[in-house]
């Protein structure tokens, strides 16, 4: 299964002056199989080491951190080599092992020639209470789930994923491969992009084991809940990721406490929220008062939309057959827009679009706005083919933009100052917009 991250781990491979890799994301998003296949295609030998399989390990840490001990120590415990530039050393679930973690400070001052990359679950979470933690001796990347154009790969439409990559040109693709997409597009609402889903359904095409995976990924993420989230926000965790599919299926998706429990409040659930967060299991997106550059310093982050990781866990939350889904019968009509806004925000976080969303006093809402090359554009979206355009009108009188953006199942097109990007496209809403 490729996935685009190999070019960033390349890149990182290939720096003169590299710092240890922590590679972040949610769990069974694939981080351990991406430095696996890495270290396999890019080394001549490949050292992995999971704290949480073999806790035993840790104690190679214990006495010293100074690399060229922790090296001789790990050579002889693998009984392997560990030859500079040839050898990619992986420590998986190193959250299980702080003085792991700590040692890739020293890697960093003393040993900028091994090549490290460390990988865990909910590393988010502990990174972001710990203490000390060498800010600026180690470089982070993110790793989410399968994008649309990776769904496509696994599913070896390599040359359909080519085409939409190399379009040089704003104009309708062909007829034949639009309806194409459009069909494989609805197949990812249902499977999303967890790896393990993609591959089950790409092999067996069997929707019931695919919701089988989903489930078992979301079983997993409450054992993780009960497991390493502080006790007394266990349930408030729990009672926060419930309600977001009924949060997203209201018309207006602002998120909404009392939606949790009657007359909830916000101090009560913001360190759930952020728990989540830092767990790499939602994405928040803001409001913003104003679309100015830079939008962050616009932005009320007390009123605000969640998404999920995976639109795929989104609808096995949410109890949507295949047949719903992929049929499109009247209880897909109705939670349509919120799958569909739900894969528009993890898409646009895989390109690396920070995300935010626009009101006008009841009268207007669009879904996101991004920023882009010191321009800031409005995005609709429309899960089915209408062609209404109030909000984005209100919003172009308003704020005059260089351009207004529907993504919706409508094929590529250029209408006046619309830019109609197709819902499969939005990926590659960066390279259009140049």
């Amino acid at each position: 299964m490729k996935r685009k991250i190999m070019k960033n781990l390349i890149a990182w491979k290939n720096q003169p002056k590299r710092k240890p890799l922590i590679l972040m994301g949610a769990r069974q998003v694939g981080k351990t199989f991406v430095l696996k296949q890495f270290g396999a295609q890019e080394y001549s030998n490949t050292i992995y080491i999971n704290f949480e399989d073999n806790p035993r390990l840790c104690k190679l840490f214990d006495s010293s951190l100074e690399p060229k001990i922790i090296l001789k120590a790990l050579s002889i415990e693998m009984d392997a080599e560990i030859t500079e530039g040839k050898t990619l050393l992986i420590f998986d679930e190193v959250q299980e092992c702080p003085n792991a973690l700590n040692s890739l400070k020293y890697f960093c001052e003393n040993a900028p020639e091994q090549h490290i990359v460390a990988a865990g679950s909910l590393l988010g979470v502990k990174l972001a209470h710990v203490k000390g933690f060498p800010v600026g001796k180690v470089q982070f990347l993110p790793l989410y789930p399968l994008s649309f154009l990776e769904f496509l790969e696994a599913y070896k439409e390599t040359r359909l994923k080519t085409f939409i990559e190399e379009l040089k040109a704003i104009e309708p693709l062909p007829a034949n491969l639009h309806e194409k997409l459009l069909i494989y597009f609805k197949e990812y609402l249902f499977v999303g992009g967890m790896p393990e889903a993609v591959a089950e359904y790409i092999d067996s095409q069997n929707v019931s084991k695919v919701r089988e995976i989903q489930t078992d990924i979301l079983n997993a993420y409450s054992l993780d809940f009960a497991k390493h989230a502080p006790k007394e926000h266990v349930m408030k965790i729990n009672q926060v990721w419930g309600s977001i599919p009924s949060q997203l299926a209201k018309e207006n998706k602002k998120f909404i406490y009392s939606a949790i429990r009657e007359g909830a409040r916000a101090k009560e659930f913001e360190v759930a929220l952020q728990w989540l967060f830092e767990a790499g299991l939602i994405h928040r997106v803001p409001l913003i008062s104003v679309p100015k550059i830079p939008l962050s310093a616009y932005a009320d982050m007390n009123i605000f939309k969640i998404y999920l990781v995976d639109v795929g866990l989104l609808g096995a939350m949410s109890h949507l057959s295949a047949k719903t889904l992929l049929h499109e019968n009247e209880l897909f009509q109705e939670f349509r827009g919120a799958l569909t806004e739900n894969y528009i925000a993890q898409e646009l976080v895989h390109s690396q679009y920070p995300l935010y969303y626009w009101t006008s006093e009841g009268k207007a809402e669009l879904d996101f706005i991004i920023e882009q090359d010191e321009f800031i554009y409005p995005l609709e979206i429309k899960s089915g083919n209408s062609q209404k355009k109030k909000s984005l009108r209100i919003y172009s009188d308003t704020y005059h933009p260089k351009m207004l953006i529907r993504s919706s199942p409508m094929n590529l097109k250029k209408d006046g100052d619309i830019l109609n990007c197709p819902l499969y496209l939005i990926e590659e809403l960066r390279s259009l917009l140049r």
